[in-house]
């Protein structure tokens, strides 16, 4: 009884309430904890804490236990202890975190936070139902998918680019479909069609455009491909509309400086990519802005991790899509989980910008970044150039002549022989993609060779001489 008292002293929480008397909010209640950790509640205590006493007769905690298996799907039974407080009586009504969730009132779902149950949305429901089998929706397998709405050429693919990363992987598409538990039992997975459509799809829209109001837009585009193709697309529409400067150093190569880090774009883009809600009828939007851009993704954070959360890095990252997830990483696209929005605004921060938001926003979640007016270092600039418009420099490196941009690759790795492809499209401000194309050519030249394995192997220059005389006459 004494640790009763000292646990009513504390107030109600995450498990505990406190009801005057059994009414139908004492079983969402218990329903809520079942669909959380589990918790306790206290019949015959107020809200603040004071012992009032409820009525007992030898079948009312009966007729309580009665009421909750006849309201709850699926049946829940709570243990039962009535103790007294003050000479007046007070019951106990103790439920476990259930196995199997989620666990309805009437066919309504409760989920505990803090102290007050939450009402649980369709999806919300549903991501709780995927948990309990430790899985996600893109595990599953969808009978709308047949194997003909898939590219074996993507899937190959995507399977040598998780070689160049580092791993040997020598089965054929169908069996690296079967390996991955992209497909089961003759059925496509959900993560399998978004991964390797061979034809456009609603399902993975994502709306781009470049406004010069909120009203006027002067640029758009829209991608609907598989979703691996869509991290080139995007990123190539969001360099199309950003500036670029080049800073005038000394050296014989000067620096290229974009109006917003682009290894924080990057990892917004993919973000998004990865983590957003499919389920959801939204699409993803883009809008750039002269002095920001927003990133719209469908999905809202998880009930346990708040805004703030994010801001101070005090949470644990769950994919929303673990198959997606891992096949990502694997080729090398994620380089880590869970710390992205710390290293975001870690760029943003190095780059001396504004801290990015990230906030919900109706059914999903909003990411925005800004720029500073003549944010871009142009201090050694030549006079009548004007600022951040740069004379004779291309707006983007994805429309720098291919020749040039073959140029810019041989002298990064005559200074790192060992530098690679990622390492590559981070430096020139390409994609992976690029690269990897540009890289071809040269071997096709003979200008270039690897030597060893992608991992602890090198690049070695050959027939350099008459290449870059080539280039330096253009």
């Amino acid at each position: 009884m004494i640790n009763l008292i000292h646990t009513i002293s504390a107030g109600e929480s995450s498990t505990l309430e406190f009801k005057t008397n059994f009414c139908n909010e004492a079983i969402e209640t218990i329903v809520a904890f079942a669909n959380a950790k589990g918790g306790k509640v206290l019949i015959g205590v107020s809200n603040d804490g004071a012992i009032v006493g409820t009525t007992l007769n030898e079948e009312t905690v009966q007729n309580w236990i009665n009421e909750i298996k006849q309201k709850t799907t699926p049946t829940l039974i709570p243990d039962v202890d009535t103790v007294e407080i003050e000479e007046k009586n007070v019951v106990v009504l103790t439920i476990q975190e259930y196995p199997l969730k989620p666990v309805s009132y009437r066919g309504r779902y409760f989920k505990r936070t803090a102290n007050a149950n939450h009402l649980l949305g369709v999806s919300e429901v549903v991501n709780i139902h995927l948990q309990t089998f430790n899985s996600s929706w893109d595990y599953h397998t969808n009978n709308h998918f047949k194997l003909e709405d898939i590219s074996f050429e993507k899937i190959q693919l995507a399977i040598d680019s998780i070689n160049e990363n580092g791993v040997n992987i020598s089965e054929s598409p169908l069996n690296f479909l079967l390996k991955k538990d992209l497909i089961r039992g003759e059925k496509l997975t959900n993560a399998a069609f978004l991964l390797f459509t061979a034809n456009d799809t609603v399902m993975t829209t994502i709306e781009m455009g470049r406004f010069q109001t909120d009203i006027i837009i002067k640029d758009t585009a829209r991608s609907q491909t598989d979703i691996i193709s869509q991290v080139d697309q995007v990123l190539n529409f969001v360099k199309k509309h950003m500036n670029k400067a080049i800073i005038f150093t000394g050296d014989a190569q000067n620096t290229q400086q974009w109006q917003y880090p682009m290894e924080a774009i990057r990892e917004i883009v993919m973000n998004m990519i990865v983590h957003r809600d499919y389920r959801e009828a939204a699409d993803s939007i883009i809008k750039i802005y002269d002095d920001k851009i927003e990133f719209f993704n469908p999905g809202r954070l998880p009930d346990d991790i708040t805004e703030e959360d994010l801001m101070i890095n005090n949470y644990k990252s769950t994919p929303r899509n673990k198959i997606i997830a891992d096949i990502f990483r694997s080729m090398g696209l994620i380089e880590k989980y869970g710390s992205g929005i710390q290293r975001i605004i870690n760029y943003f921060k190095e780059a001396k910008l504004p801290k990015p938001t990230f906030k919900n926003q109706s059914n999903g979640f909003v990411v925005t970044v800004f720029a500073k007016i003549n944010n871009l270092d142009t201090q050694n600039v030549p006079r009548n150039v004007p600022r951040n418009v740069p004379r004779n420099v291309p707006r983007n490196a994805q429309e720098m002549p291919q020749e040039k941009r073959l140029h810019l690759i041989i002298q990064l790795i005559k200074k790192d022989t060992q530098i690679s492809m990622l390492e590559l499209s981070k430096k020139i401000g390409v994609t992976h993609k690029t690269i990897k194309r540009d890289i071809g050519k040269l071997k096709i030249q003979g200008v270039l060779k690897r030597i060893g394995p992608t991992k602890g192997g090198y690049w070695k220059i050959t027939e350099i001489n008459n290449y870059i005389n080539k280039i330096e006459d253009e």
